[in-house]
């Protein structure tokens, strides 16, 4: 294997630690930039050229010459962008090679949603005549029924519920205020746990937090996946098929496949724009389809 030059190596080294500082990128993100980065010094090294020396037709010859699936091709076009961009920003003049290149479609995952029958499975799970059990139907029930992203679910504070309207005040992402419905069955089991579990977790103090750990302290984003995980397992759901947000997920889409107005899902999910809501259209339409081919003759 032809190895990487000196000069590209400190400049990738340079590159990483920068985007790490300023960034904060995972591990995993800084070692796959570091391997693609690499893996381009090492075939320009082929062609005569250096990272720093490389123009726009090296990275499409390279691209071209270096078949990858979609996904890979677009983290690795991310990697080079960055490299280059961060380039041409400490050096005015820097020709930069990647702007012109031409950014690959990624096909847009759909959300992962739960059946009915599932979600009804799933919020049974918990042994409600235990402490934690209560809090954990209290909280499954609340996510599935407002539709809540996990950090808003976890991080909601006491005062946030008003049990007599039936509603909560979420804060959810850029610090924007929305109100949603809790609904009937999910309020009942949110008063149980106020009465009966609550205080018992407290352990005699006034912790802020809505739903507390087995510490008295507010729950984690960790903490409800485990759960989460631990019983849909017991209802026999496979664990590919969960996600953190699979209750929000089941929400969106069970609601309109109930007749739900696509506008009022984006008040409920607090999307701030109608595209984003727009995904979860595409989630019932494929369930439509294989009701449809599952059960009609003609299918």
């Amino acid at each position: 294997m032809v190895a990487t030059a000196e000069a590209d190596e400190g400049e990738i080294a340079a590159f990483l630690e920068r985007v790490w500082s300023e960034d904060g990128l995972a591990e995993r993100t800084l070692q796959a930039y570091r391997q693609d980065l690499e893996a381009l010094a090492r075939w320009l090294t082929g062609r005569g050229r250096t990272l720093r020396t490389a123009r726009r037709e090296d990275l499409s010859a390279f691209h071209g010459s270096q078949p990858v699936a979609v996904r890979s091709m677009a983290r690795r076009q991310s990697a080079f962008r960055r490299f280059y961009a961060s380039m041409a920003r400490d050096e005015p003049g820097f020709e930069d090679p990647t702007l012109l290149i031409e950014r690959p479609k990624t096909p847009r995952s759909l959300p992962k949603a739960l059946a009915e029958r599932e979600i009804e499975g799933l919020l049974h799970a918990p042994d409600v005549s235990t402490t934690l059990g209560l809090r954990d139907r209290a909280m499954l029930e609340l996510m599935y029924a407002s539709g809540l992203r996990v950090s808003e679910l976890v991080e909601l504070p006491l005062a946030a519920l008003n049990t007599r309207q039936g509603v909560l005040r979420v804060t959810g992402k850029g610090g924007k205020d929305r109100l949603v419905p809790v609904g009937e069955v999910a309020l009942e089991y949110i008063q149980s746990y106020l009465s009966q579990a609550r205080p018992t977790l407290a352990k005699g103090r006034q912790p802020s937090a809505l739903f507390l750990s087995k510490r008295g302290e507010g729950m984690t984003r960790q903490m409800f996946w485990t759960l989460v995980k631990r019983h849909a397992m017991v209802v026999g759901i496979n664990s590919k098929r969960i996600s953190p947000h699979v209750l929000r997920h089941s929400f969106a889409t069970h609601l309109l496949n109930h007749g739900a107005d696509l506008r009022a899902l984006q008040m409920l999910l607090g999307h701030s724009a109608l595209s984003t809501t727009q995904i979860y259209t595409l989630v019932a339409k494929e369930g439509l389809k294989r009701l449809h081919a599952q059960h009609h003759p003609r299918g």
